[in-house]
This record gives structure tokens, C-alpha cells and sequence, in this order.
């Protein structure tokens, strides 16, 4: 019989009784989210788990080639920035190279490979995935679909450290009630992006234009314009074939990117021994000081192209995915930084002696017998270095979409077994078409290296800010560790970021003037879509309403499935009344579904589903929240259909079994929720017990092992519920679902609401240009939502109603 356990569970104990039944599948050890939560292993990624050397060294060739092509390729043209106008003292030369080989080691080592890797978001990196790692800490997203069950999944709030700080507390509750520092924050993440993706367009530019530079050297009958068209000719081959993807681009590139490193490491001792040992002297800080002396305001402005060295830390953050910390600290340690910085040695060793070189220092510092083989190279490590910049565009934009802040496109996952592998059609052909209308205009990488530098040293501007603040609210860390790095790195960056504006019409305009075409675009299109989620909410159908609807005499029953789809995840959306009133009929089985973006990469199967019955006895009407992580595919729309019939199954079992007599879990304290999940180990037999919410209830975790045995158990389970439990109530469960199941047998259809928005008659004039206009300009020119889940046109049904926000 079921007897109440310790803390309102439902404990089993054997019957004596010989009662068989054939039952549904039941989950044997049914195990709530807390209970996993609890006893789960450490975090699976690669980040959190105890690796073989053989395994971290793997690790660690495959990221030289998705990670460093970018960062070491900087050579090619950072010198020629910094000197435009030659070299004027031959301990210039020395000054700049300090300040290369320390901002190299401040910023990309210190900062990115030492401390912003940790703040990694389930291996995820870049603004983006700090703006997550946030949100899951507190409440700052603009739209409120927040709800208390989303806590409950398990990768919700990993590794969240014990302790309280007043200081986090008082983070926390800064970010989640004022709504000035929410949209700063979301504003600044959106500047990252915006610059993150205008950089996809100037990295190919910059490093393809430079690396066929240097045909020049052999061919000196080029021309700038040939020198130029060749660059475009390659830049349209580079994007034509990200459609093919870049499944295998760590044992690809990885060689390729590799003997480029020995190779530029070779080329710089060999000058270094050769030209000038006295280049080493650079390590001491004193040239640094000497060098602004001497230059004063020349020698500020030219901090604008010696930021170019680490240009490419925002890819190198942004792309760490599939790597654990260990094995990027150890090809970075020893592979990149040793490599780069004899790159930059020896070429300042060459300048020493030919300061007349400075505008083509790599190609007239390499010896002639190198020349082809390092033009190769050049050539293809800076075609690698454009990939992983463009791959990290098309991550962003494709998290962006997910927060409702980009217009849909359409998105393709070019690889089964690596999740981030993205190809989007038409950014694709907009970066493309940026990329070699800046080759054509600027012809040069000087101009194309102003432009590149502010995109840099925004987002590091950007990363520093939403670095201090997962350090206050997440890490918990010493006030004084976070000062010193808000400090130290605000103060350095903003000094860059002075010097690149200092030339901001020679060249900075072009990101900024396209960043804010980007910004404008993705703060329209959510600024309407948290109007709209808003005004929905504020004319949802009450229940009492919807139970008239469905009452009415006159309405008419059609057989088969109807998912409803809406973005409200509380509440029936006002356009299904307008339905009930124009066309009075509805499907036997009526879904509402949502599909929500949870601030996590990705979504267990098991969690995916939150349902909640609106009125199933006579009707059978249902409300489905179909959670998705940020980097989890949408399914295909009849494999969609059949993993929510399935869970759907699991939960009419349980809301039968298991919804009268049990208190649900969310009326429970988070104490008691929290002492609970404490008390079980890893090796103890949970008891079994609902999850159910206040307003929204959760299948059981039915996709266990323990459900897949759960076939051979379910006559012990009926011995065992023999006493709570009769015949009658446990055959009235397998009729429900059988009468679910033929009516998806008899087919689904599509319900969606085709929602015109229009900004109210006394608004003001730039709301009504916004929503008006740009936003309706840019909702008929993206992607509908059946053509983002692939759901076949026979099967749909659109709903329109007109909204003013």
C-alpha cells in the first residue's frame, strides 16, 4: 500500500495481494529535479570533470586550430598600424614591442585564458553567455516569463557557491528592480554583439588583404586594385563554403595553424639571432615609459594599431566550446604565446636595422628561401582565423534570436555531434557582401586596422563590465581581488579606446556606423516584442472566460490534435478568443504551446516539458511550455508532435496517480526544497513524489533507465497501489491516453496567431516609426514561425488579429 514517507513522499510498500494489471509505463524510482540535482555527477562538460593527459593534450592541438588562427595572424600587419607614418627614433621600435608583449600577456593571457575562461557558461563564452550566467543569478530580462519551475532544472544553477555575501545580495537585487541598470545591461550586451558580429566582416578583410599582400614581394607588377580584387575573389570563396560547415575544423586546421606558429617562431629567432639580440631588452618596462616621452601624443595615437596584437581574444572566448580550460591554458602556454611573441621579436630585431621596411615588415623580414611556402601559410591561417570569426557571428546572432532580440532567420546546424556548428543563409551573405565592399573601399589595412581596433576594445570594454559583474554576484569572490581587475583593466582599456577614437574618421566610423544599424535592428525588434508578450498578458483569457468558450452551444468539435502556439507561458492568449468567436469549433485535443528559451545552453529531454490542464474532462485542453536552452536545435515539427503526445501521456498518468492528496512541490518552502534535495545520496532509493507546480505542472522524469525497465514493474506497482487505487480508476487512465493517441492518428494541425503590430494612434512619432515601420519592415522580411519549426503548409492554421501597443 502507499504510505506517506518523511517529508510528504509517497513511499512504496509491498501488497500481499495477487491483483495483475497491465498499466501504462510507470517510472519506478521517479526522481524529481532537485533530487538530480543533488546526486547528478560533476558537470559533464569538459570543464568540470578529471581528464587523462593523453585526453587534455588531444584537447589541446584540436583548439590551436579553431581558437589562435586569428591571434596569430597579427603580425602580419601590426607594425605597419603602429608606424604609419615610419619609424622615428630606433628605440621606438623598442617601446612599441614592450607594450605588444605586456598588453599581449594583460590582456589576452591574464584576462581571457586566466579568468574569463572560468566564467565559462556550460562551456559556452562570450558576452553573450556571461549576460546568461547572469540572468540564471538574477532576474534581468526585460520579459517576464520567468517562472519558479525553471529553477528546478538541473543546469539551471550550477556550481552556485554556498556562502551569502550582503554585497551579492545586494547585486542581485539592484539588477532585478531597477529597470534603468536592466537596460543598460541588456543595452551594453547588444553593443558587444552588435560589434562582435561588424567584426565577422573586418577580420577576413584585414587578414586576407594582408596575406595577399605580400604577392607583391615576388610580383611587384601587382597593382593595388589586382592586389584588391584577388582578396575578394578569396573572400567570396571563404564564405561560399561555410554552407558545407566546419564538423571536423579542429583536426583540420589544427596542422595548418600549427606550422604556421613553428614556422612565424623560426622566422623571428632566426631575425632575432641574425639582425639584433638587443631586441630583448624590450621586456623592461623602461622602454614603455621612454616611448611615451619621446612621442607624447603621437606616441598615444599609436596604441591604436598596436591593439591589433590581440585582436582576436573575443573569438578565443566566444568559441572555447568544446575545450576544457586545462587543455587552452596548455596550448596557449606553450604553443601561441612563445610563437607570437618571438613573431614580433624578431620582426622588431629586423626594424632595428631596416626601419625603412615598416610597411611590410613580415614579408621583407622572412628570408627568400621561405617566402612561398610562408605565403601559403599566411594565406590560409588568416582563411582559418576569418572562419572562426564568422563562426562566432553566427553563434551570437543565433543566441540573440533566442532572447527575442534579432528578427528570425533561418539556422543551420552543420554537424550532428557539435551543437555550436551553425551556418545562417542570409548573415552569410550580408557578411560576405560587407567584407569585400570594405576591401574595395579602403584597399588598405591601415584604414580596415582603425576600424577593426574599436570592435576589439569595445568588447573587451564590454567583457571587463559583465566580468565584475558574475565576479560580485556568482564567483562571491574578495571585494579587494575585484576592485584590483575592475581597476587594473577598466583604466588600460579605456586608454585604448581614447586613442582608437582619437582617429575616429579615418577609419572607426565604418563598425560603429554598422554596429548601430545592428543595434537599432535587434533594440526594435525587442522592444516590440516585450510590448507585445506584455500586451497579451495584460488581455489573457481568464479561465473562467475560457471555461464559457468552451461551453458555448453552438461550437463544433473537429477530430485530431490542434497545437496552439503562443509566446505567453501563463495564461490563454486573447487571440484564441477571437478564434472561439469568428470560427466556433475546436480540435478534440486542444495544446497550447510555448516555446520558451531558458538562459542555459541546453535542456534535458526529460525537463523539456511543463503542462498544465486547462479544462481535460469534457474538452481536453491543455497548456504545454516547451523549454528550450539557448544552444539546443528545434525539432523537426512530426518528431516535435511526437515527444509531446509522449510526455503528454506520462502526464495524464500522473496527474491521475499522483494529483489528489499530494501537495505540490512549489507551496513547499525553497528551504525545505533545498534541506530536502540535501538529504539524499547518491546510493539512496529516492521516495517517490510528485513535482507539481502552482500553475504549471511537470511530467515525471519518464525517460530514465528506471522507465525503460519500468514495463516488468508495473504489475508489482499495481500490487503495491492495490489499497489506493481500484481497477476502474487505473483502466479510466489508459482510455484517456488511448483517446489522445487516436486523436493524433487522426491528425495535427497547426495553430498560429498572425499578429499584427501597430503602435497606438497617440504615440509619439519615433514610436510610431519604430513599431510602424522598421518593426514591420523587419517582421515581413524574416522568417514566419512554421517555416522556423518546419511544419508542412497543409497543416497550418493562421489566426489574424491586429494589437496596439
Amino acid at each position: 500500500m502507499a504510505q506517506a514517507g518523511a517529508g510528504g513522499g509517497l513511499e512504496m510498500v509491498p501488497h500481499s495481494g495477487d491483483l495483475e494489471l497491465e498499466l501504462p509505463a510507470v517510472n519506478w524510482l521517479r526522481q524529481d529535479s532537485l533530487y538530480r540535482d543533488a546526486t547528478r555527477p560533476a558537470h559533464a562538460a569538459h570543464h568540470g570533470r578529471q581528464e587523462s593527459w593523453v585526453r587534455t593534450l588531444r584537447l589541446a592541438f584540436q583548439c590551436v586550430g579553431i581558437m589562435y588562427a586569428d591571434l596569430g595572424t597579427s603580425p602580419l600587419y601590426v607594425y605597419a598600424n603602429t608606424f604609419k607614418y615610419g619609424v622615428k627614433h630606433e628605440d621606438d621600435v623598442l617601446g612599441v614591442l614592450s607594450i605588444i608583449i605586456y598588453s599581449f600577456i594583460l590582456f589576452t593571457m591574464i584576462k581571457i585564458v586566466f579568468i574569463a575562461l572560468y566564467a565559462n557558461d556550460e562551456g559556452d563564452g562570450g558576452t553573450f553567455a556571461l549576460y546568461t550566467l547572469i540572468s540564471r543569478h538574477a532576474k534581468v530580462s526585460l520579459i517576464p516569463n520567468q517562472q519558479v519551475e525553471d529553477e528546478l532544472v538541473s543546469k539551471y544553477n550550477r556550481d552556485k557557491p554556498p556562502a551569502t555575501l550582503q554585497r551579492a545580495e545586494w547585486m542581485k537585487e539592484l539588477l532585478e528592480t531597477n529597470k534603468t541598470v536592466k537596460i543598460s545591461l541588456f543595452l551594453i550586451t547588444m553593443l558587444a554583439t552588435a560589434m562582435v558580429i561588424s567584426d565577422a566582416i573586418l577580420t577576413p578583410a584585414i587578414s586576407v588583404l594582408s596575406a595577399v599582400g605580400g604577392l607583391k614581394e615576388k610580383a611587384s607588377f601587382l597593382t593595388t586594385d589586382e592586389i584588391v580584387w584577388i582578396t575578394v575573389g578569396i573572400l567570396v570563396v571563404l564564405f561560399a563554403i561555410q554552407r558545407f560547415g566546419t564538423d571536423k575544423v579542429g583536426y583540420l586546421f589544427a596542422p595548418i595553424i600549427l606550422l604556421w606558429l613553428l614556422l612565424i617562431a623560426c622566422v623571428g629567432l632566426y631575425n632575432l639571432i641574425k639582425y639584433d639580440t638587443g631586441a630583448l631588452r624590450a621586456f623592461n618596462m623602461k622602454y614603455i615609459i621612454d616611448y611615451f616621452r619621446r612621442n607624447k601624443k603621437k606616441g598615444w595615437v599609436s596604441l591604436g594599431g598596436i591593439l591589433l596584437c590581440f585582436t582576436g581574444t573575443e573569438a578565443l572566448f566566444a568559441d572555447l566550446g568544446y575545450f576544457s580550460i586545462k587543455s587552452i591554458q596548455l596550448s596557449f602556454g606553450f604553443g601561441l604565446v612563445p610563437s607570437v611573441l618571438l613573431a614580433y621579436i624578431g620582426q622588431a630585431a629586423y626594424l632595428r636595422v631596416h626601419p625603412e621596411d615598416v610597411a611590410n615588415t613580415f614579408y621583407r623580414s622572412t628570408p627568400i628561401s621561405l617566402f612561398w611556402p610562408t605565403f601559403i601559410l599566411a594565406l590560409a591561417a588568416s582563411i582559418i582565423g576569418s572562419q572562426a570569426m564568422i563562426s562566432c557571428a553566427f553563434a551570437t546572432i543565433s543566441h540573440s534570436q533566442t532572447l527575442g532580440c534579432f528578427p528570425r532567420v533561418k539556422i543551420l546546424h552543420t554537424s550532428r555531434q557539435y551543437s555550436g556548428q551553425l551556418y545562417i543563409p542570409e548573415v552569410n551573405y550580408l557578411l560576405c557582401l560587407g567584407a569585400c565592399l570594405v576591401t574595395i573601399g579602403f584597399r588598405t589595412t591601415v584604414i580596415i586596422g582603425e576600424a577593426h581596433g574599436i570592435c576589439v576594445v569595445l568588447v573587451m570594454i564590454v567583457t571587463t563590465l559583465l566580468l565584475t559583474i558574475v565576479m560580485l554576484l556568482v564567483w562571491k569572490i574578495s571585494i579587494w581581488w575585484i576592485v584590483a581587475f575592475f581597476v587594473v583593466f577598466m583604466s588600460s582599456e579605456s586608454i585604448y579606446l581614447s586613442a582608437i577614437l582619437y582617429r575616429f574618421a579615418h577609419g572607426a566610423y565604418v563598425p560603429v556606423a554598422m554596429s548601430a544599424f545592428l543595434m537599432v535592428v535587434m533594440i526594435v525588434w525587442h522592444y516590440v516584442h516585450v510590448k507585445k508578450y506584455n500586451f497579451e498578458l495584460e488581455h489573457s483569457v481568464p479561465r473562467d472566460k475560457v471555461k464559457e468558450l468552451l461551453e458555448r452551444r453552438d461550437i463544433q468539435r473537429v477530430p485530431g490534435i490542434g497545437l496552439f502556439y503562443t509566446e505567453l507561458v501563463q495564461g490563454i492568449p486573447p487571440v484564441f478568443r477571437h478564434l472561439i468567436e469568428k470560427i466556433p469549433s475546436i480540435h478534440s485535443v486542444l495544446i497550447f504551446v510555448s516555446m520558451k528559451h531558458l538562459p542555459i545552453p541546453s535542456v534535458d529531454m526529460s525537463e523539456r516539458f511543463l503542462f498544465r490542464e486547462v479544462d481535460r474532462e469534457d474538452y481536453k485542453v491543455f497548456q504545454c511550455v516547451a523549454r528550450y536552452g539557448y544552444r539546443d536545435p528545434f525539432e523537426e515539427a512530426k518528431d516535435f508532435v511526437d515527444k509531446l503526445v509522449e510526455h503528454l501521456q506520462y502526464y495524464i498518468r500522473d496527474v491521475n496517480l499522483y494529483g489528489v492528496g499530494c501537495e505540490p512541490m512549489m507551496k513547499q518552502s525553497s528551504s525545505y526544497r533545498s534541506s530536502r534535495a540535501e538529504s539524499f545520496s547518491s546510493h539512496e532509493k529516492p521516495k517517490v513524489k510528485a513535482v507539481y507546480a502552482e500553475e504549471m505542472l511537470t511530467p515525471a522524469e519518464s525517460f530514465s533507465e528506471h522507465a525503460r525497465q519500468a514495463s516488468g514493474k508495473s504489475k508489482r506497482f499495481a500490487q503495491f497501489q492495490g489499497d489506493k487505487m481500484n481497477i476502474v480508476e487505473m483502466l479510466k487512465i489508459q482510455q484517456e491516453q488511448q483517446a489522445v493517441l487516436e486523436e493524433m492518428s487522426k491528425g495535427v494541425v497547426y495553430i498560429f496567431g498572425e499578429s499584427e503590430v501597430v503602435a497606438r494612434p497617440h504615440s509619439s512619432l519615433i514610436k510610431k516609426i519604430a513599431v510602424n515601420y522598421i518593426y514591420s519592415f523587419l517582421r515581413k522580411n524574416s522568417r514566419n514561425g512554421e517555416k522556423m519549426l518546419s511544419i508542412p503548409r497543409r497543416q497550418i492554421l493562421k489566426v489574424g488579429i491586429s494589437y496596439e501597443i
